[in-house]
């Protein structure tokens, strides 16, 4: 049941890949709660994705762009707004891929160019994206802009590898940028550090199933799941978090700040003992 709580807005959504991506259940609740957005992702998924599909759905355009080019961010922005009808309200940048993670490499010996293709796809891209939209002057007072992080950005996970840093590079320009942006047009910038989520990006990390199981089995509320992080997303989208910026924001079940929980705790105990 839709509340209307994005209605009259406009925005962008990066990411949509499939049904699985956490920006596709973004991109419907945002059309479902009354706003009008723009899907984009990286031209290969145009091969390798259902985008398409989505944009037909939702009857919001489509514009491919290279996060790693400043001449498609302006092309993407200048495309969204005059699609839209104006200036924009609310970016959603769910944007992340590792070249050594693919190639398998380990994080000790990682290919410097490829990890600086990782950093640069998955956290300088946002960096880049915001610079364009300021440039342009494309968000309206009191925009929102969210990106998606993940708890490996404070803590170590060693198969996250260097995916991990992009992630704490990632938190520092929302943190950084968002001063900027929110003394120059009360523009809000966050990032959502998610649960591990079956995602097609998600589910390329080597060991993700013991990823998944460790933190349901630690969080108190369970694994948040892509529907329900979609949800928090259109709450920052929203007028009822005008005035968070600048923050990381843990929506995980209570996993970043749970110690141990008592179901890891039995399984460590010695029978014999009892």
């Amino acid at each position: 049941m839709s509340n209307n709580l994005l209605k009259g807005k406009k925005g962008i959504i990066f990411g949509a890949l499939n049904e699985q991506s956490i920006a596709w259940k973004v991109a419907e609740l945002c059309v479902a709660e009354g706003a009008q957005i723009v899907l984009t992702n990286a031209p290969v998924a145009a091969k390798i994705g259902q985008t398409e599909a989505l944009s037909q759905k939702l009857n919001a355009p489509l514009i491919y762009a290279d996060v790693t080019k400043m001449e498609d961010l302006e092309n993407l922005v200048n495309g969204a707004t005059e699609a839209l009808g104006g200036n924009l309200d609310f970016v959603l940048h769910s944007v992340g891929m590792s070249l050594n993670i693919r190639k398998k490499n380990p994080y000790a010996d990682s290919n410097y160019d490829y990890m600086h293709q990782t950093f640069d796809i998955s956290a300088m891209s946002f960096h880049r994206l915001m610079q364009t939209l300021m440039k342009k002057d494309a968000m309206n007072e009191w925009g929102s802009i969210v990106g998606l992080s993940y708890i490996a950005a404070q803590r170590t996970f060693p198969d996250y590898g260097e995916m991990a840093d992009a992630k704490s590079l990632l938190e520092s320009f929302a943190r950084s940028f968002g001063y900027h942006y929110g003394k120059k047009k009360h523009v809000r910038v966050n990032t959502i550090s998610q649960s591990p989520t079956k995602t097609t990006a998600g589910s390329g990390v080597g060991g993700f199933d013991a990823f998944y199981n460790y933190a349901d089995k630690m969080s108190p509320l369970g694994n948040a799941n892509a529907e329900a992080c979609a949800q928090y997303c259109v709450s920052m989208f929203s007028d009822y978090t005008r005035m968070v910026t600048m923050q990381n924001l843990f929506h995980d079940g209570g996993f970043s700040f749970t110690g141990i929980s008592s179901e890891l705790m039995d399984s460590f105990r010695d029978p014999a003992a009892e």
